[in-house]
């Protein structure tokens, strides 16, 4: 259990800010992806969108999602709309969400807007990496695997 929490506090370490991933969900038929900001408190990851996105959808009718990132990220999880940032369920979430997103969270979302919303991600299955070391992180059984790993980028942009 000792792996995990230190596991689970890198994690936040690494990711308790503003992070950009690949968001899939599923539209029924066809996985349907996209780019997202989140923030992961300790325990979930957290993001910001409207109740009328295509996201939103997707997670009301599928909350089987996955992220990923160009750095060799993946997360499995799901995923819940966790109602309007002015919820007092949010109070709290809503203070950390503020301080990362700083730069543009009030520029970009308009809490008046009564579409606005959180989603929470709450992992089930983590794979990241840090410094030549690897961890698979089970979130359900509170278990992390360790092995060495070397990440070699070799990412093309499309123009």
């Amino acid at each position: 259990m000792d792996d995990y929490i230190q596991t689970i506090a890198l994690m936040k370490e690494i990711f308790g800010k503003d992070c950009q991933f690949a968001l899939a969900t599923s539209n029924g038929t066809y996985p349907s992806v996209r780019y997202i900001d989140a923030y992961f408190d300790g325990e979930c990851f957290y993001l910001i969108t409207r109740l009328d996105s295509r996201k939103a959808k997707e997670i009301a009718a599928n909350s089987n999602v996955a992220l990923c990132s160009r750095k060799m990220f993946r997360l499995e999880g799901q995923a819940h709309l966790h109602g309007h940032p002015l919820s007092p369920v949010n109070r709290e979430i809503r203070k950390q969400l503020i301080e990362a997103f700083e730069p543009w969270y009030f520029r970009d979302n308009d809490e008046n807007d009564a579409a606005m919303c959180y989603i929470k991600i709450q992992p089930v299955s983590v794979f990241f990496h840090q410094d030549g070391v690897g961890y698979t992180v089970d979130f359900i059984g509170k278990s992390v695997q360790k092995f060495p790993f070397s990440f070699q980028p070799y990412l093309t942009e499309i123009d």
